[in-house]
């Protein structure tokens, strides 16, 4: 009786505290660490400033050092507002049972596709010439650098775990290209977002690496929101990303920075695909 009055306890502490915060207008924002953190941070700095203008709320950004952490950040109201690959958000959602909402998403989600890739001087031509070598995905819970190009490969009739040599994670999806162009592993797999932004900004690491394959496309990123955030809070935020758009000088840099054209509504509904894909690779039981 006493642990459970304990435990009662400090979870009414925990929620006071985490209303409290929010009470005060404060917006707790974090991302899925697919990229370093110092980028993440450069990518987020001027959309928080944005979202502070646009809701009147002070925007914390806090950054995290695996997929996990993200879900269970909103699963338990430490954060408000999260950036999450497809397979994140199913995770969160089945966390939530459904209480997670997706907001909004970049128009490039809809169409989201990952690359295959080797060193330049490698022999492969086919997705079937890289078994028996070895082989780095991103983090495990990537979408686009772990699930889906499994998904992928799996209906290509390769099984990573069989017919690849090893198989690494290489956390991120910059590291990828790092461990494929150190020959740490023979060839690798990333979104298609980061490997343009690492050719356009003639990274030394993706000059030493090419695309074998496109995988088809499917849905990814967006914006969620936690279960039980404020209706208005929720619009204003919605409102905010919908409002964006690159042709006014004064969010050029907010959308560079986010590699989006626009961004536009989504739902749960979505994802569903991105959860049968996780079952089929067994990675949802």
């Amino acid at each position: 009786m006493k642990k459970t009055l304990t435990r009662l306890a400090l979870a009414l502490t925990f929620s006071a505290a985490s209303l409290g915060a929010f009470a005060q207008g404060v917006l707790r924002v974090s991302a899925i660490p697919d990229e370093a953190p110092t980028e993440l941070q450069r990518k987020f700095t001027p959309l928080g400033d944005y979202l502070k203008k646009e809701t009147g709320m002070d925007v914390q950004f806090t950054p995290v050092t695996d997929y996990a952490a993200v879900v269970e950040g909103l699963a338990t109201n430490k954060i408000d507002l999260a950036w999450l690959g497809g397979f994140t958000f199913v995770q969160a959602r089945i966390r939530t049972n459904g209480g997670a909402v997706p907001i909004v998403q970049r128009a490039e989600d809809e169409v989201f596709t990952s690359k295959f890739i080797v060193p330049v001087d490698s022999t492969a031509k086919t997705l079937a010439d890289l078994k028996g070598k070895t082989f780095a995905f991103g983090a495990p819970s990537s979408t686009s650098g772990s699930l889906m190009p499994r998904y992928f490969l799996l209906q290509a009739g390769i099984n990573p775990e069989k017919d690849f040599k090893t198989v690494a994670f290489s956390g991120a999806h910059d590291a990828t290209v790092a461990f494929v162009a150190a020959s740490r592993a023979e060839a690798g797999v990333l979104n298609a977002s980061v490997w343009d932004k690492l050719v356009e900004a003639r990274n030394p690491n993706a000059a030493k690496v090419r695309v074998l394959a496109t995988t088809p496309t499917y849905y990814d990123y967006n914006w969620t929101v936690r279960p039980g955030l404020d209706a208005a809070v929720t619009k204003k935020l919605t409102d905010a990303f919908l409002k964006l758009d690159p042709a006014n000088p004064a969010h050029k840099e907010i959308m560079a920075l986010q590699r989006a054209s626009k961004f536009i509504p989504t739902k749960s509904s979505n994802y569903d695909g991105i959860e049968t894909a996780g079952k089929s690779a067994g990675l949802i039981k």
